[in-house]
């Protein structure tokens, strides 16, 4: 991959993990991204919110780990068929990644009632739209019905040998069907589907229970070390 530009920002309070300063490494906006520059960075351990592209840089910290499925080897957990198990009716499709009224409401619903306290808590609707998509990539909006009853939306990203979820946000008062586990499953399968390799799931960060909870689905690969490799249930990473 040709030398890209990174561009530090400031250091901040954490989001994750109290009492920890977090910095940013991001693309400059000199760079051209597009779907294949942006997959060749997925697999260097990039993300991106938004247009911007980014990996956590931080000077006394390393605990944002880059973690993804290999598809073709994923088997859910007893746990996890009760999921699919419970929300086998709902009604799967998908939506290009555009600002609909119905997905908006939705989402300012999710953040009342799940991270009422959170930065993006209060977003607008230019906010949420400019959050979730990418004026480059390749995104679905993809919705779990009952019904007409708008259940969930998952935001996913098509890369060239795997799929990135971006972003999942579900209806509050159903939590009896783990709308979230469900959807990431579902992207599992999607990918599996494809013929992709991977789904990208972000940072894991061992002791931030929003993040921990991405190590329940096995196997389960982590970037450590500028390589990916197995990452072990209980184990302590280190990068």
């Amino acid at each position: 991959m040709r030398k890209i530009p990174l561009y530090l920002g400031h250091e901040h309070d954490c989001g994750y993990l109290p009492g920890q300063q977090a910095r940013t490494a991001y693309i400059g906006p000199e760079t051209r991204m597009s779907g294949t520059l942006y997959s060749a960075l997925a697999q260097r351990g990039f993300r991106r919110s938004g247009d911007l592209v980014y990996r956590p840089y931080c000077s006394n910290c390393s605990a944002c780990v880059p973690v993804r499925v290999p598809v073709a080897r994923f088997v859910p957990n007893r746990s996890q068929t009760r999921v699919l198990r419970r929300n086998a009716d709902l009604a799967v499709s998908l939506k290009p990644a555009a600002f609909e009224e119905e997905h908006y409401k939705l989402f300012a619903r999710y953040l009342k009632a799940r991270h009422a306290q959170g930065g993006m808590a209060s977003s607008s609707r230019d906010e949420y739209i400019d959050f979730l998509s990418a004026t480059w990539a390749q995104t679905s909006f993809v919705e779990f019905r009952t019904g007409d009853m708008l259940l969930a939306v998952a935001v996913m990203d098509y890369l060239q040998d795997a799929l990135s979820a971006v972003y999942t946000f579900f209806h509050p008062d159903f939590a009896e069907r783990s709308l979230g586990v469900h959807a990431v499953l579902w992207q599992i399968e999607e990918a599996r589907r494809l013929g992709l390799n991977w789904l990208y799931l972000g940072f894991w960060i061992e002791g931030c229970r929003k993040m921990a909870y991405k190590d329940q689905y096995r196997p389960l690969e982590a970037f450590i070390g500028g390589q990916w490799r197995g990452f072990e249930k209980g184990e302590k990473i280190r990068p």
